[in-house]
C-alpha cells in the first residue's frame, strides 16, 4: 500500500511505496532503477553542515511552511 506523505498544511509532499511495490515496477517499467542515483559527496557535506548549523542555533532557522508560503506570496 502506497503511503502519501504531506507537510503541516496537508500538502502531498511525497510518496513511500513498499519495496515489493517497487520490485513490481523494476519489472513492468525496464530501466526504473537507473533513474536512482547516489548523493555526492559534497552534497552531504553540505547537508551536514547545516546541521550542525541547526543544531547549535535553532532559534536562527526558518521554518519550511513559513518560507514557502512567502515565495508563494512573493512569486504569485
Amino acid at each position: 500500500m502506497l503511503q502519501y506523505i504531506a507537510d503541516s498544511s496537508g500538502k502531498i509532499t511525497g510518496v513511500f511505496i513498499p519495496y515489493n511495490d517497487w520490485e513490481k515496477l523494476v519489472k513492468k517499467y525496464k530501466g526504473i532503477e537507473n533513474d536512482i542515483f547516489e548523493v555526492p559527496e559534497w552534497h552531504k557535506k553540505i547537508v551536514l553542515e547545516r546541521i550542525k548549523k541547526y543544531e547549535t542555533s535553532p532559534e536562527k532557522m526558518l521554518n519550511w511552511d513559513d518560507v514557502s508560503k512567502r515565495l508563494d506570496e512573493k512569486y504569485k
